[in-house]
């Protein structure tokens, strides 16, 4: 059977050629070209942190206080690293976490049809944000066959919110991910600095504009007072949610509920009881809050108290040995954020497709060589910090 490593053979030969791979296949060759092609406000964006950024650089780095020790003489020429999720049948333990400015990475305005293209193309699932440049049942048609899941940023007013939810249980994806720490924006100096802030500026409302009971906010169409449209969306944006509300999220779908941003064992608990069916343990990347602890060091805790509702995770995922570090740690499936981001902007949806493809054969081939001819073997073995 083919295996994801498989995919540096395909590179090695290519260079017979001549050939080389027009995206970079490690991080930090990929930010910095990715950097150089980005617009300033953009670029900005998507690697501003909140604060001085200590968090989000702590979140990357503290994936190598974490090791994992080899097994040998395992025969590994077979390899699965494939996952059951909701149901649901996955190829491949990662997916394309939420980023709200997507459709600002590629120079067309589409991002966020070439990451759903990109889900297509290497049967990733892509999870949605309400912050898109295209509507999401146009994001969920781009994806095909690939499961999709939907972000919801929840918006004060809750028939908007039913709203949103039901046009993503219609538009077939399977599960909602609510973000719970994103209600107020986090103090982001590069951004601050130039005084951007995209949505303000019109960018990655489509979901907001295309919806019916947006529209009946309006006095007018956004198509004709866009600077109003905006104000009503800032008036909208960010409901302070609180556990009495679990009941009332709950009502909302019958699809899988996600709660992201958990990083306290007791919250993971609070949020089983009340419903979730699923738990994300994140930070955000340390986008909204500095100073805080690596979300990798957090996950264990999380983990323990979730017990058998599946942990999703995310932040400072920068390599395939990251993603199989987090595995290894208990979580059920790891979301890759800012590097498919990076592939969107030097080669869209063929760049996310192989930046996507990079980060799943440097895992395969970390499995191969260190005896892990599965994920329960991954599990099994665990990692421990090493300092």
């Amino acid at each position: 059977m083919p295996h994801y490593g498989d995919y540096q053979n395909a590179i090695y030969f290519a260079g017979l050629s001549g050939v080389v791979p027009k995206v970079p296949v490690d991080f930090a060759t990929l930010a910095a070209r990715a950097t150089a092609a980005m617009p300033a406000s953009v670029r900005d964006y998507v690697q501003g942190g909140c604060g001085d950024e200590y968090t989000q650089d702590h979140n990357a780095a503290a994936f190598r206080h974490w090791g994992m020790v080899p097994r040998m003489m395992v025969d590994c020429a077979t390899r699965d690293l494939s996952i059951d999720l909701f149901g649901l049948r996955l190829p491949s333990p990662i997916f394309m976490a939420p980023i709200g400015v997507t459709g600002l990475m590629t120079p067309d305005g589409h991002g966020d049809l070439a990451a759903a293209r990109a889900a297509a193309e290497t049967r990733v699932p892509l999870v949605a944000s309400t912050l898109s440049n295209d509507p999401l049942e146009d994001v969920a048609e781009a994806m095909g066959d690939t499961p999709g899941f939907f972000q919801l940023y929840t918006p004060k007013d809750r028939d908007l919110a039913a709203s949103l939810v039901s046009r993503a249980e219609a538009a077939g994806y399977k599960g909602i991910v609510v973000t719970l720490d994103t209600w107020v924006t986090g103090w982001r100096p590069r951004d601050l600095n130039t005084g951007n802030f995209p949505q303000l500026r019109g960018h990655v409302l489509a979901n907001y504009f295309s919806d019916p009971v947006f529209r009946r906010l309006l006095q007018t169409p956004p198509e004709q007072d866009p600077a109003a449209a905006v104000r009503s969306w800032a008036a909208t944006f960010g409901k302070v949610l609180t556990w009495d509300d679990m009941p009332w999220l709950r009502s909302l779908t019958k699809l899988p509920l996600i709660l992201k941003g958990i990083c306290h064992p007791d919250d993971a608990r609070r949020a089983i009881d009340t419903g979730a069916d699923a738990i994300y343990c994140s930070n955000h990347g340390g986008r909204q809050a500095n100073g805080g602890i690596a979300a990798i060091d957090m996950l264990p805790g999380v983990v323990a108290a979730a017990g058998r509702t599946p942990v999703l995770f995310d932040s400072g995922i920068r390599s395939g040995s990251d993603v199989v570090k987090a595995l290894a740690l208990g979580a059920a499936a790891v979301g890759v954020g800012r590097p498919y981001s990076y592939g969107l902007a030097l080669d869209g949806a063929a760049g996310a497709a192989h930046v996507l493809r990079c980060i799943l054969a440097e895992a395969d081939l970390l499995m191969a060589v260190n005896g892990y001819p599965d994920l329960a073997a991954v599990r099994a073995a665990g990692a421990s910090r090493t300092a």
